[in-house]
């Protein structure tokens, strides 16, 4: 699992993973909290998967550009293009059955 701190790190991870799931969140986020250890189990289990974490207090123009307006919200892409998205904590089951949806 990787912390993003630029748009320009963003852009470097996009590019260099097919299959990304990215994570806006805040620190002060009581679901967010929740969710980081599923997308932790969730990262260590599909080695093809890059899992990105965006704090939306910290890289705001990634935050305004995707138009996050409740945190967690998780998008998907595959091959550089956002492929999904949800807002709001979800299980590990739900997550893993996007990647099989939406990655694979």
């Amino acid at each position: 699992m990787k912390h993003i701190h630029s748009e320009q790190e963003f852009k470097e991870a996009l590019e260099a993973n097919p299959r990304v799931i990215v994570d806006f969140f805040a620190t002060w986020c009581g679901p967010c909290k929740m969710l980081s250890p599923i997308l932790e189990q969730v990262d260590k289990e599909n080695e093809d998967v890059e899992v990105l974490k965006i704090d939306t207090d910290e890289v705001t123009e990634l935050a305004e550009q995707f138009r996050i307006m409740s945190i967690p919200t998780v998008f998907y892409f595959k091959d550089g293009k956002q492929v999904a998205g949800e807002v709001g904590f979800r299980g590990k089951a739900d997550i893993q059955a996007n990647i099989e949806k939406y990655l694979r």
